[in-house]
């Protein structure tokens, strides 16, 4: 009985040694031809821009497509909270990272709206998307007003504008209600001076610490803070040029597409009345539903209201 059982085992061991061996070969196979793991595992990518940047994204989920831009100073993982909900219901979620932030390269050119709608074209040309619902938040608004502008909607079903910078920040003779170019030169120079300083403080009022019904503990304020410490010096601040200063005017009147605005009347960031409003004067057809009392970040402090908006929009 002790010898059967013995031969028992050596068998056993022998044939998993030889399976062990073949799963080996298999895998080295697969490596030497370049096959790659099923896209359903393929949850955090890079595609490559024609000017040579590398754009880090995340793809979850199967379904119509949902492209979520962020904003300045975020990156990709802004969007958690939204697309965990999305997927759920049956949607594909992709975030990028804009060239600069995050994971993404971090060149020191290209911080410019027709470079950011560019970058957009790539991503949504190298992953074959159609009848893609476009969300941008805060100055990412701007990369989808431009994209479509100089590409058309011909891949574009829908678009979502939340917190918005767009139509026109700056003050000028024909747009006499934005702000200041002091404002902006102001936060460049703090930038330039003590840049985590600046970010930490600006956490307080980017999530409305002190509105009603706010509620935003001091670690998700270390959390968006740490995001925006990942995007390089160089893109920080070439970037808030950017906002500021491009009018996307004629490029907001353009559209003719589906477009939901979701803004807070308590933005401070990007007051509603120039932003929010304006864009969607601008845009016929649009939709626009104002968070009372809601602050620039409600990406966080109202992520069950702004889910279940986005949610409706998509499937409308």
């Amino acid at each position: 009985m002790t010898f059967i059982t013995c031969e028992v085992i050596v068998f056993i061991m022998s044939v998993w040694q030889d399976r062990i061996i073949e799963t080996w070969r298999e895998k080295t196979m697969l490596k030497s031809r370049n096959i790659s793991t099923p896209k359903s595992f393929d949850t955090r990518e890079f595609i490559e821009t024609e000017d040579g940047t590398s754009l880090f994204y995340k793809d979850w989920g199967t379904g119509k497509p949902v492209v979520f831009i962020h904003g300045w100073g975020l990156g990709a993982e802004m969007w958690e909270y939204q697309m965990l909900h999305l997927t759920s219901f049956g949607l594909r979620c992709i975030a990028y990272d804009r060239r600069g932030c995050g994971h993404s390269s971090q060149p020191d050119y290209g911080y410019d709206y027709d470079t950011f709608a560019d970058d957009l074209a790539a991503l949504i040309e190298q992953l074959d998307l159609h009848k893609v619902t476009l969300v941008g938040y805060s100055s990412g608004g701007g990369d989808i007003a431009r994209y479509l502008s100089r590409a058309g909607a011909e891949h574009i079903e829908r678009v979502v504008f939340v917190s918005t910078t767009t139509p026109f920040l700056l003050k000028t003779t024909d747009n006499p209600d934005g702000l200041d170019k002091s404002v902006f030169d102001e936060m460049v120079a703090a930038l330039k001076q003590d840049r985590p300083h600046y970010l930490a403080a600006s956490a307080a009022p980017f999530f409305g610490v002190g509105l009603p019904n706010i509620s935003v503990s001091p670690e998700m304020m270390q959390w968006g803070v740490g995001l925006a410490l990942q995007t390089s010096p160089k893109a920080t601040i070439d970037m808030v040029r950017a906002f500021s200063e491009t009018d996307f005017r004629s490029d907001i009147h353009a559209l003719a597409i589906p477009t939901l605005i979701v803004h807070g009347d308590a933005d401070t960031n990007a007051p509603i009345d120039i932003t929010g409003r304006k864009t969607a004067q601008l845009i016929p057809g649009s939709q626009i539903k104002v968070y009372e009392d809601a602050p620039h970040g409600l990406f966080i402090t109202h992520k069950e209201r702004l889910n279940a908006d986005l949610l409706a929009f998509i499937q409308g």
